[in-house]
């Protein structure tokens, strides 16, 4: 099959984290399909190279990459941001398309929601199939978890095209497992729909064991149990009652905290716990020094905002990262579980209960290092046999078989 794949954040491990977009388009030209890769430069987890050009095109590994010079922004949370996504759609419609391959499957992932409307005129041309696939469920996002009303304009305008996206498509993908849920919802009937998750790459997993990368050892006191964080500090990472647990915390000589990230809110998190002792901000380090860090720690935590949005199941990247660092997880999450549950490597707590994650830590703390070790090791074999995106991408490609012969 003759396969684009278009997100405006498929970033390439060249410039940034490699995405889950670019590592399926690698997998499936291993699998003897031809695949593309159509992206954008600006995405807030790459720093690609300036160029004059509009459109830029490289051979990365086995895919071409093709990606489009767009609008920067700088903060997540704002309207520059919503340009760019505009910025990119467009640009998409001027591309010249006697270069690429005819598509026989056009895979769209948001964000940004608009490329749907793009990716269904290249339906219509070239009677392809159409496949939309949903790693954030917008405009559901804005108004969970920021804060806006069902009848803000541009909210009202993204449901419009969300609705669209799911109505004319061949088959619906979600990262999350029960997004079906949430399009049974959205327009009152089921569409086809086909849960493709995060996945993990062997090859970079393996490089980064390899990887020399800064010296961590000023910031991880000696003799002490870590508690770590690796990831944003922003309004929807609501670390808020972590924060407060630390603080409380401060009497359990034995206990440290040591969180790592960049994010909105993480000068007012380092000023709030400016007199305690027991915690430690690392400087931002790289996507690639993360499973050093991750090692270095004896148990992990990760958080969400009490949102509506995770009914349907949680995508994120930090979920398999954490895993596979074989240490036993700590997840304030209020949602549909998976993985952590599955593998039996960590343990869920309410969302915003701060009392629930600091039982959670002491619980923890009173196992001995091999006891955690092996709840740990649970994660990443769990990982191991299920999440690889060569197996992801060979299910992908199966289902995308299946769809086309129906048709």
């Amino acid at each position: 099959m003759r396969v684009w794949f278009i997100s405006k954040y498929a970033s390439i491990p060249k410039y940034g984290a490699a995405s889950r977009l670019f590592h399926l388009a690698n997998e499936f030209n291993s699998c003897g399909q031809e695949a593309i890769l159509i992206t954008s430069d600006a995405n807030h987890l790459c720093d690609f190279p300036s160029s004059r050009k509009i459109y830029n095109y490289e051979k990365v590994e086995n895919t071409p990459v093709y990606w489009i010079k767009t609008k920067k922004y700088t903060r997540t949370a704002s309207i520059s941001r919503v340009l760019s996504w505009i910025d990119f759609d467009a640009k998409l419609f001027f591309m010249k398309k006697s270069m690429l391959p005819t598509p026989e499957v056009v895979i769209v992932s948001s964000l940004s929601l608009l490329t749907i409307i793009y990716g269904y005129y290249l339906k219509r041309r070239y009677k392809a199939t159409l496949v939309f696939e949903v790693r954030d469920i917008w405009p559901l996002t804005m108004i969970e978890e920021g804060g806006y009303s069902r009848r803000h304009p541009l909210v009202m305008f993204l449901r419009i095209v969300e609705k669209f996206g799911y109505r004319h498509s061949d088959l619906i993908v979600g990262t999350m497992p029960r997004l079906d849920l949430h399009v049974r919802e959205s327009i009152g009937y089921e569409r086809p729909f086909f849960c493709s998750p995060i996945g993990y790459d062997r090859e970079t997993c393996s490089k980064n064991n390899d990887i020399h990368g800064p010296n961590l050892d000023q910031y991880f006191p000696e003799k002490k149990i870590i508690v770590g964080y690796a990831g944003s500090m922003g309004v929807s990472n609501a670390l808020e009652p972590l924060v407060e647990c630390i603080k409380r915390m401060e009497q359990y000589k034995n206990i440290h905290f040591v969180l790592t990230g960049g994010g909105d809110l993480r000068e007012n998190f380092e000023q709030d716990l400016e007199m305690n002792k027991n915690v430690t901000f690392v400087p931002r380090i790289r996507a690639c020094d993360v499973p050093q860090f991750l090692s270095r720690c004896d148990i992990l935590y990760l958080s969400t905002k009490k949102s509506g949005v995770w009914r349907f199941g949680q995508s994120m990247n930090k979920v398999v990262e954490y895993m596979m660092s074989g240490r036993p997880i700590i997840a304030s999450y209020s949602g549909f579980p998976s993985m952590i549950n599955e593998s039996g490597a960590g343990v869920f707590v309410p969302s915003n209960d701060s009392q629930a994650i600091q039982e959670a830590i002491l619980r923890y703390a009173s196992f001995s290092p091999a006891e955690r070790l092996e709840i740990g090791a649970k994660g990443r074999k769990w990982i191991l046999k299920n999440r690889s995106y060569s197996r992801l991408a060979g299910d992908y490609i199966e289902r995308l078989v299946k769809i086309n012969h129906q048709k």
